[in-house]
């Protein structure tokens, strides 16, 4: 695979590590539909290699965390500090800003960069307001995680729901952004912390990590035990992206509560909700993208406090391979075991 020069705007970066995300795995299994050959990846970090003109945040050697979620900057959610909505990026269409894209095969066809990163390679180029730049001292590793899963789930507590000390929280799903909900959670001071997941290491996990108490779905109606241990949760994260189970989020919820939906569904799911309850009991339904993170400011926020020690994000980590058992690591994804995997580019 060939990647271009740099143009105006534009970022070389060479990858030094990237994560295996569920939505690579929703590309993969055809729950988001694609029209274009696509290099997976969206989750990773590297070392600035070269600039295009006109690039005035980053140079050659600075160590960055790639954001997929490029904003335009000059869109009205933008200019008034909500870049989680941009109307303007083109990540979503899988391309650079200009509308192109920086790889091509060896019979010089046309791939393009999913959700305009396209990591799962050795070198990318990317739109300057993907690239933030972060301390040389964080770990490739952990500026991985801080591109998607970890902004994603932290977010998702401080920034969508604003959970204040002492609320009360359930976490549906235990896997890496499931688990960075609850260290979000910890961080904000919420108690109790319930973490809820079909696998016992997962929720073994999620009590390293935070969590007050754990439940297995199978073995506990969760409307019930919410019902009678905590008069309905103030709040409900679901971090899996499952339809029927956010159909079942307002029932966990106490009056005023607000349920969160962290997790991505297949595009074109549907989930019935019961609107009386929701009107009479004054309960809420947040949709949270990228944890609602301006990614210039919450990246390098939450690497700060990952270096003070806030953050145990190293054990999210299962280990790191090379970049070409991706499709390995993404079987293992699919079937729901560790938590998340690394690769790395051999060089």
């Amino acid at each position: 695979m060939q990647v271009a020069q740099p143009g105006r705007g534009h970022v070389l970066v060479s990858i030094r590590a990237t994560g295996v995300c569920h939505s690579d795995l929703h590309i993969v299994n055809g729950d988001w539909p694609a029209d274009k050959p696509l290099v997976l990846g969206h989750e990773a970090s590297g070392v600035v290699a070269e600039t295009g003109p006109g690039v005035t945040t980053v140079s050659v050697g600075d160590h960055v965390v790639l954001s997929w979620f490029a904003p335009c900057m000059r869109c009205d959610n933008c200019v008034a500090g909500r870049a989680w909505l941009c109307t303007g990026t083109t990540a979503l269409d899988n391309t650079l800003p200009d509308g192109t894209t920086p790889f091509t095969d060896a019979a010089g066809e046309a791939l393009w960069p999913y959700l305009g990163l396209g990591t799962f390679t050795s070198q990318v180029i990317v739109p300057e307001t993907a690239a933030i730049r972060v301390d040389d001292d964080l770990p490739f590793t952990i500026g991985a995680l801080l591109g998607c899963s970890v902004t994603t789930g932290i977010g998702a507590v401080v920034n969508t729901a604003r959970v204040p000390a002492g609320a009360s929280a359930v976490v549906i799903g235990c896997g890496g952004v499931g688990l960075s909900v609850v260290m979000g959670l910890k961080l904000a001071g919420a108690h109790p912390i319930v973490a809820v997941d079909l696998s016992a290491d997962k929720r073994a996990k999620a009590m390293e990590f935070g969590a007050t108490t754990t439940l297995d779905p199978r073995e506990t109606d969760l409307a019930t035990w919410t019902t009678e241990h905590l008069r309905g949760t103030d709040f409900a994260f679901e971090a899996i992206g499952n339809e029927k189970i956010i159909e079942t989020l307002t029932g966990l919820l106490a009056p005023g509560g607000a349920a969160v939906l962290v997790g991505m569904t297949r595009v074109g799911a549907r989930s019935s909700i019961d609107p009386y309850d929701l009107a009479d009991q004054g309960k809420s339904i947040l949709g949270c993208n990228y944890g609602s993170s301006v990614a210039r400011v919450d990246i390098p926020r939450l690497a700060r406090l990952y270096q003070a020690g806030y953050l145990p994000l190293e054990q999210l980590i299962d280990g790191t391979r090379p970049l070409t058992d991706a499709p390995r690591a993404l079987d293992e994804l699919a079937a729901g075991t560790g938590l998340r995997s690394i690769l790395v580019p051999v060089r």
